[in-house]
């Protein structure tokens, strides 16, 4: 085997492996907090969150990944993430199971939240380090499975810990995944990458103008960044408010939530699959705009069916063209982007996705108290596909993206 590959393929198995702890942690909490209020505002004010801190320090951490070494920006995030998850740990015992233990729940969120905020612009920065420009999508492929693989584990592992045992006992499981996790990280020797001198850095606010700059100059970059953005924002009735929607809907367990966690996690795994043996079409955009289409189609439909076997069904296709939506846009930015932008561009995507979930949290969330959320998942998924149309008569977004 090439070194790159093995170099790869040992990045990829250390970010997996944090990735599971850190997704064991996400998904008990939120059935935590969707269990004990079944209230759309606490589960909107926990994603909130969860993600507006990621989006504030997006801004700067893709400026740090261009500027400084990225494998050391992961595992200090990752420290970050695993003392913050370890001080509430042991203050559990202390606050009870009411408003108290809540309040904390969000203000860890909030500090898991800059972390990876920090964290996921270095790492989309740095597979292209690793990785030549040609395997680029088939590696980002292997790495969207290799998620949906972990992320399909880890509700199983929740859903298990909840029943049979405790919140906090998921918490000191994300410890010791972090701690093997960085690691393993520690022994892989990463590429030099092109680094601004002291001498020559800009300052942090500076160099953020000229990428922002750079990005809004980029036709293609700057409109693929707010597609993306809004795609995010019109997924969150049929995808991430889908606790909230199957504890109204079909049942009010453990069991309900997981089912449905792992056959969501499932199709994300089939999709990664197909991408990483398939390799997309050669038009990157078509595989976006397919994805789009299916992804509208999906949500119309889980929001007009009744059974839940069909929803379960509908979820599984529903993860595979999330996956492929991820993997095109990841790709076409890392193809297009100039090596020495590609820590802020990165940095833009992670703030357009941890900026535009909150806000539609924000507005769907409450509005889910007082209107349907069959409704929402309708006229979400017919918006998705309305804005497919608008981006496969684009001829100029498409032209660029085949350059």
């Amino acid at each position: 085997m090439k070194q790159w590959k093995k170099k790869t393929i040992f990045f990829l198995a250390s970010q997996g492996i944090t990735l599971f702890g850190s997704s064991l942690v996400q998904v008990a909490i939120v059935w935590y907090v969707t269990l004990k209020t079944s209230s759309g505002v606490w589960v909107s004010a926990l994603t909130i969150c969860a993600f507006v801190p990621q989006f504030l320090i997006s801004f700067f951490s893709g400026v740090w990944a261009d500027r400084y070494p990225r494998k050391w920006l992961i595992i200090l995030s990752d420290g970050v993430i695993a003392v913050a998850t370890l001080a509430l740990a042991l203050l559990m015992p202390l606050l009870g199971e009411d408003t108290k233990l809540f309040s904390a729940l969000l203000a860890a969120s909030v500090i898991r939240s800059l972390g990876a905020g920090v964290q996921t612009p270095a790492v989309g920065a740095m597979i292209p380090q690793l990785v030549p420009e040609a395997q680029l999508m088939r590696f980002n492929g292997i790495n969207a499975t290799l998620q949906s693989v972990v992320q399909f584990a880890a509700p199983a592992a929740a859903g298990a810990l909840l029943t049979f045992g405790t919140l906090r006992s998921t918490l000191f499981i994300d410890i010791a995944t972090a701690a093997v996790g960085i690691g393993m990280l520690s022994c892989v020797a990463i590429p030099k990458q092109i680094q601004e001198t002291r001498a020559q850095a800009n300052a942090v606010f500076t160099e953020m103008k000229v990428g922002l700059r750079y990005a809004l100059a980029d036709g293609f970059v700057g409109k693929l960044l707010l597609v993306y953005g809004l795609f995010i924002f019109l997924a969150v009735p049929p995808g991430f408010l889908a606790a909230l929607f199957v504890s109204r809907t079909y049942g009010d367990s453990y069991f309900y939530l997981t089912l449905v966690e792992l056959i969501g996690f499932a199709g994300m795994a089939g999709g990664g699959v197909l991408i990483g043996t398939w390799g997309g079409f050669p038009n990157r955009v078509k595989t976006l705009l397919v994805g789009f289409a299916a992804f509208g189609i999906l949500g119309v439909g889980m929001g007009a069916i009744k059974s839940f076997a069909v929803y379960l069904t509908l979820m599984a296709v529903y993860g595979i063209a999330l996956t492929m939506v991820q993997t095109a846009v990841t790709t076409l930015l890392q193809e297009k982007t100039e090596t020495g932008m590609q820590g802020r561009v990165f940095g833009f995507l992670s703030a357009m996705y941890s900026g535009c979930l909150p806000l539609g949290m924000a507005v769907f969330g409450p509005l889910s108290d007082v209107v349907p959320l069959r409704l929402l998942m309708i006229v979400t998924g017919g918006a998705l596909l309305v804005l497919t149309g608008f981006l496969r008569v684009d001829k100029r977004f498409n032209a660029i993206a085949q350059t």
